[in-house]
């Protein structure tokens, strides 16, 4: 039981923020590889599973093949697009099979987390319910920190301002914060946005709605295909093991994405042209005209998310008349919908605004470093996951073309092998330090927002690290590159400083 105490910390080797996919993977890897390590892993919600345990909107579901967004250590057996139900049951599996249970403490908030240099460890202050059910505080310790807890806020999500709002008297929800009590039953509903959550709600909720329309401010690319993996289905059949039919099927995966990759790269406007084609199929014949408004964006493949629609599931509704697309910007809210810049007026009695999150650094925690208050902004990046200044703390920030799982298990063998590392060396402390030859380097973005560029990233860049010019200052957001250099990554290059 950890002290409610100032004078007496529980201390840790490492503490682990966050039981999602991402902490748990930390924790795996941590117990395979760092066996003498003490850890604990904690949790702010009542129970594991991060983004799939908080987003409860119908129809939840990925929008990455779970052979890729699966832990490399353990085999999915699955159609490659997974319900949220489905991937908590394997994100429970992975905890009980490996006894992860016993390092887990849910319901534990973390409020401040503060670098001692004197005392060489991070002191970590949190709260969680007392047996009143009033909060109570915890103190703890730990060497190093493990920073996995995402990068969104799960309490709320991004929700644009609007004229008229207030006078709506119809209902305005954000997925992320879905109501068990909404009743869709025979209502007008408009879903503003187009991006994976607009495309997994929509189809969910057609059936029930007298209508469903998604708003639009501009296009989104979609990838239609069958929710199955012919190879996968193949090897099955012949009853190779699931470990070697995991990874088989997660190679080939990832050579058919990285080819695809380069295609929207070397050739954007082929790619373009294929997944409209996607499209057109999908919607039918005699529709191009809706093909050329609606679906066709205006960057280039890639720039953004691209989802995938599993069965072409959205498609299908608009086909039968379920559901249509409008692309237009809003005017401003009625009492009775939306009216558009173009004059025309849209009727809901729900509008749901799949809008995006909001981003979240380091988890919204209050960090400082020996008593000066941290400026994540000011740090410069090495690799992508430690941070100038920044001692003993690994942030997961997971791949956003590819799944987040592939970064998040190469972080996990690095981290330990840092670890080790430090043991071996008979050192306390690392933090990143640029060296002489990299001060006069230019710095950029965390993403280059040439190649990448999401509104929640545009709307919270600067609260973001920079990254240099050059290794290991870069952050490439290339899995095919980090698969290779970050195992072979020299620990000391001069870029580490150990103390």
């Amino acid at each position: 039981m950890a002290s409610s105490s100032n004078a007496a910390r529980e201390h840790f080797d490492v503490l682990i923020v966050g039981a999602g996919i991402s902490g748990i993977g930390a924790a795996w890897h941590l117990q395979h590889h760092c066996s003498g390590k003490s850890f604990v892993v904690l949790e702010a919600q009542a129970g594991f599973g991060g983004t799939w345990r908080t987003h409860r909107f119908p129809g939840i579901r990925s929008d990455s093949d779970l052979f890729t967004f699966g832990y490399g250590f353990k085999p999915w057996m699955g159609p490659p697009i997974a319900s949220a139900a489905g991937i908590l049951e394997y994100l429970g599996e992975a905890i009980a099979e490996n006894g992860l249970e016993r390092h887990i403490r849910y319901r534990h908030a973390i409020r401040s987390a503060a670098w001692s240099s004197a005392e060489r460890c991070w002191r970590v202050d949190a709260t969680r319910p007392g047996a009143d059910g009033e909060p109570e505080s915890v103190h703890l310790s730990a060497g190093f920190l493990w920073m996995c807890q995402g990068y969104y806020r799960h309490a709320e999500g991004y929700t644009p301002e609007w004229p008229g709002m207030a006078r709506f008297q119809g209902r305005v929800v954000h997925p992320q914060t879905w109501p068990e009590d909404i009743e869709l039953d025979g209502q007008k509903v408009v879903v503003i946005g187009s991006g994976a959550t607009a495309a997994t709600l929509i189809p969910a909720i057609a059936g029930r709605c007298a209508h469903v329309t998604m708003l639009q401010r501009s296009p989104t690319f979609f990838i239609t295909g069958r929710n199955a993996n012919e190879l996968a289905d193949t090897l099955r059949q012949l009853e190779i093991p699931a470990e070697w039919t995991h990874e088989i099927v997660r190679r080939k995966v990832l050579f058919d994405q990285a080819a695809f990759i380069r295609c929207c790269t070397a050739d954007p406007e082929g790619a373009r042209q294929d997944l409209l084609t996607g499209v057109r199929m999908a919607l039918g014949p005699g529709r191009d005209a809706e093909v050329d408004k609606h679906f066709s964006p205006r960057y280039r493949p890639w720039q953004q998310r691209i989802a995938f629609v599993p069965d072409a599931d959205l498609f299908k509704c608009m086909r039968e008349g379920k559901a249509s697309v409008v692309t237009d910007e809003i005017e401003t809210f009625t009492e009775h919908g939306i009216r558009l810049k173009s004059g025309q007026a849209l009727e809901a009695d729900i509008v749901v605004t799949a809008t995006g999150f909001h981003l979240s650094v380091l988890g919204d925690i209050a960090f400082s470093v020996d008593g000066e208050p941290l400026d994540f902004g000011a740090t410069v990046a090495w690799r992508g996951t430690m941070f100038t200044g920044l001692p003993n703390l690994a942030w997961v920030f997971g791949y956003l073309r590819s799944s987040w799982t592939l970064r998040a298990d190469l972080l996990g063998a690095f981290v330990c092998r840092l670890l080790a590392h430090m043991d071996a060396r008979g050192a306390g402390v690392v933090v990143p330090m640029l060296r002489p030859q990299d001060r006069d380097m230019a710095l950029r973005p965390w993403v280059d927002p040439e190649n990448f560029n999401p509104g929640y990233l545009a709307r919270g860049l600067g609260l973001l690290p920079r990254q240099g010019s050059r290794a290991p200052w870069l952050h490439n957001q290339d899995y095919e590159s980090e698969k290779s250099e970050l195992p072979a990554a020299d620990l000391d290059d001069g870029t580490l400083l150990y103390r």
